[in-house]
């Protein structure tokens, strides 16, 4: 097995399929980058895989001999990046795993391990359904939702995001037990999807981020059972298990109605916002905001144990005035995921949950549970 590849190239690819290589793998093989070159397409594919997370890309090398090697993933991801910027040669030593590097003039000797022993991706079973996805959407989702999944490894469930797709609706949603973030988004000029509903670990949709970076649109495909998931582009594949179990029914936490209506410019209160937070408490991150209905202004306060600060703000409000407080993390970041010039409060008492929404943008609803104010 041999093959050059521009160092450029080689690099980028393996900085992201090592993306799926574990720092704890379960087997030793699996610390490892997957290699196959062939001679007769020209094209050299890289495949990692932790037991949960599969990615591989597909480029384009010269290839003069056919065959497949492994090498340890962080060793590679120490040599390759420092290789001087030109044609990296490999080439696998005949009747050993022993795989020789060089570039410029730098040479390397590794031992791999027998390719045979990696093991196989998941693959969709027979009954499993094929659709396309708009990469637009798909990252508006994305981007509007991935931020509220729990971190905490308890609530396996709540560590994904939830996909519903059917015709030209999608719905993503995401919440730790504390916020929620819901988009819905209608694509008109897609073609009708099956219904899907499937929840979708964080870790792989913030590669598939990644891998979609450079492709903001067209659509990708996407093929999933009851197991696992797979999006698929021209170069890049990222195989995902799915997350087991029935998603908690969140559209019922969301309150019909509220007395309490505030308009904000959004970059303003986020200005505001980041002000005061410096201040806040690193045990519960708090921020009071004294909305004011007479002076039609937002009064926002923070404190340590030894400092205090505060920020005020104009506001359309409708309602009475309202003293209330949030995590400010909690507040920041679904204000950050909305991308319109105003947005609006929603509210009703301080301990009942609030809801914000971009005014005249996407449907996107970000529920938060304010933090009760003890005196």
């Amino acid at each position: 097995m041999k093959f050059s590849s521009p160092k450029s190239e080689l690099a980028s690819y393996l900085n992201f399929v090592s993306r799926a290589v574990s720092s704890r793998p379960l087997l030793a093989i699996m610390g490892s980058i997957y290699f196959w070159a062939d001679a007769e397409r020209q094209s050299l594919m890289l495949k990692a895989f932790d037991g949960s997370l599969g990615i591989t890309a597909e480029f384009n090398a010269t290839v003069l001999e056919t065959g497949e090697f492994t090498l340890p993933a962080r060793l590679l991801n120490d040599i390759v990046p420092r290789l001087p910027d030109a044609e990296v040669k490999m080439e696998l030593e005949k009747g050993t795993e022993q795989v020789s590097i060089s570039c410029g003039s730098a040479r390397y000797r590794v031992m791999g391990m027998t390719a045979e022993e990696f093991p196989e991706l998941p693959q969709i079973a027979e009954d499993g359904r094929t659709t396309v996805l708009p990469v637009e959407a798909l990252l508006e989702g994305l981007r509007s939702t991935i931020f509220a999944v729990s971190t905490d490894e308890t609530k396996k469930l709540l560590t994904g995001v939830n996909l519903i797709a059917e015709g030209t609706n999608m719905e993503f949603a995401a919440t730790d037990g504390h916020r929620l973030s819901v988009l819905q988004t209608q694509v008109s000029d897609a073609e009708e999807m099956p219904s899907v509903q499937v929840t979708i670990p964080a870790r792989a949709l913030r590669e598939l981020e990644k891998m979609l970076e450079k492709q903001t649109e067209g659509v990708i495909a996407v093929q999933f059972d009851h197991q696992q998931i797979v999006f698929e582009t021209a170069k890049q594949t990222l195989t995902s298990r799915l997350l087991d179990g029935n998603y908690p029914n969140y559209r019922q936490l969301l309150p019909k109605d509220f007395n309490r209506q505030v308009t904000v410019d959004r970059k303003s209160f986020l200005a505001s916002l980041e002000r005061v937070a410096v201040l806040a408490d690193h045990t519960n991150h708090l921020v009071k905001l004294n909305i004011d209905a007479v002076q039609q202004e937002i009064v926002l306060t923070a404190e340590s144990s030894d400092a205090n600060g505060q920020d005020s703000l104009t506001a359309q409000i409708a309602g009475e005035s309202i003293e209330i407080a949030f995590n400010e993390k909690y507040l920041s970041e679904g204000i950050k995921a909305m991308n319109t010039t105003e947005i609006q409060m929603q509210i009703n008492t301080p301990i009942s949950p609030v809801v914000f929404t971009p005014v005249g943008g996407s449907k996107l609803i970000y529920l938060i549970m304010p933090v009760q104010i003890r005196n």
